[in-house]
């Protein structure tokens, strides 16, 4: 299997490695600053400034397979992984990229699921980075990793219909510059085939009876100003023509959406275990403790040892489902992209958990970005299907695969 960077991905990663020490890396104090500043959820002035830069510079939109056609720059998930991986090591750089979630999922469906109308209003505008998107499926009052469960009632009443329901954790939902909502619910709840119950629909932003209840806190961050917000639908009206590719399709879109956005998420916090890796190094040739460097510790060794083996793991996994998805699509990669979900976040966890150590309290500081990276892995653990949800669907698949197989005469 070939990992080697094509002479594109080798172009680009370097003007993307460029761009994030000239621009980024510098300018994560300021960002801080700027979004401190005010109102939390106006996004900071630098946002729309390095944008432009990017967006000039060719760095934009990176994230979008080939199959997408003409929405796409060209790129294969094999080949966006090294780039991803780079914006990854700044909780806020993708977004810079226009290659942040939960947009990039958004567009995604709206590029894959979407009609023309839909694509024209609402996938243009989000591919030029002019508006923002949140994804609503995850509800308060129920177990909301087993996607049948979702209980917000989509009913159709004439040429409209009508959303009634409460979400929360929807990322992306307190920004101001969100314009559209992807409502997941049920518009046929006693069907006998619980996939067949949910569908998806376009919800604007400012539609009577849509209320932002409250910022989400993820270990105590706001996570601004992008925020996860609960969400209420009361008795919310959007036309018939909003319903995305048709009633009892919105299982079906989820899993679409969820496969690329789950390497997505893998890709990102290896770039964040990476950075955590790079600072551990530092530190340990840096920093003198008992007459030494820390580096000349066996424990401290050790701990940056294993670090580099887990992370390379988590990268040549990540690689394998990638390649998998670009030659057989999402449902031939499945049991891959469990096991990168499963793999990358606790990998991070640990990585990141082990360079706080070697930092002491300013590894716990917000004079590093050690804790905030911190807290985002611990949350990738959840996002998208929390850990035991995908080990118990690669269990169960490679348990009947391996016992089929076996079965038919082949050997163990």
């Amino acid at each position: 299997m070939d990992f080697e960077f094509s002479p594109k991905v080798r172009e680009l990663r370097e003007r993307l490695l460029a761009f994030m020490d000239e621009h980024i890396y510098p300018n994560e104090a300021l960002w801080e600053e700027q979004v401190a500043e005010g109102d939390r959820w106006e996004p900071p002035v630098l946002l729309a400034e390095l944008k432009a830069k990017a967006k000039a510079d060719g760095l934009w939109n990176l994230f979008l397979p080939s199959t997408y056609g003409k929405f796409s720059p060209g790129l294969s998930n094999l080949e966006y992984a090294p780039l991803a991986e780079i914006m990854g090591r700044v909780y806020w750089a993708s977004e810079v990229f226009n290659c942040n979630a939960p947009d990039t999922g958004n567009m995604e469906v709206l590029a894959k699921y979407g009609n023309e109308a839909q694509q024209q209003q609402w996938l243009t505008p989000l591919l030029n980075g002019e508006i923002r998107s949140a994804f609503a499926m995850t509800e308060p009052e129920l177990a909301s990793c087993d996607a049948t469960n979702v209980a917000t009632s989509i009913v159709r009443d004439g040429d409209d219909y009508v959303i009634n329901g409460r979400k929360w954790y929807i990322s992306g939902a307190c920004n101001h510059h969100t314009r559209i909502y992807i409502v997941m619910g049920k518009t046929d709840p006693n069907n006998s085939n619980p996939y067949l119950q949910q569908s998806m629909v376009l919800v604007p932003a400012g539609t009577p009876g849509v209320t932002v209840v409250r910022p989400m806190r993820v270990f105590g961050y706001d996570d601004a100003p992008e925020g996860h917000a609960e969400l209420i639908f009361d008795n919310v009206r959007v036309p018939a023509g909003n319903l995305l590719l048709g009633e009892g399709r919105g299982f079906e879109i989820a899993q679409g959406r969820l496969g690329p956005g789950r390497i997505h998420h893998c890709m990102r916090t290896i770039g964040l275990a990476q950075r955590a890796l790079e600072q551990m190094c530092v530190r340990a040739e840096t920093r003198i403790a008992f007459g030494r460097p820390l580096s000349k510790q066996q424990s401290v060794r050790e701990a940056i040892a294993l670090s580099a083996c887990e992370i390379e793991q988590a990268r040549l996994l990540t690689l394998k489902a990638a390649a998998k998805m670009d030659q057989g699509g999402n449902k031939a990669a499945k049991d891959l992209i469990a096991m990168i979900k499963i793999t990358a976040p606790n990998m991070a966890c640990t990585v990141i958990d082990r360079a706080i150590q070697i930092h002491g309290a300013a590894g716990v500081s917000q004079d590093t970005f050690m804790a905030r990276a911190y807290t985002l892995a611990r949350s990738i653990r959840l996002a998208d299907g929390p850990d035991q949800v995908h080990m118990m669907q690669l269990g169960r698949n490679l348990s009947r695969e391996i016992h089929d197989r076996l079965s038919a005469g082949e050997k163990a």
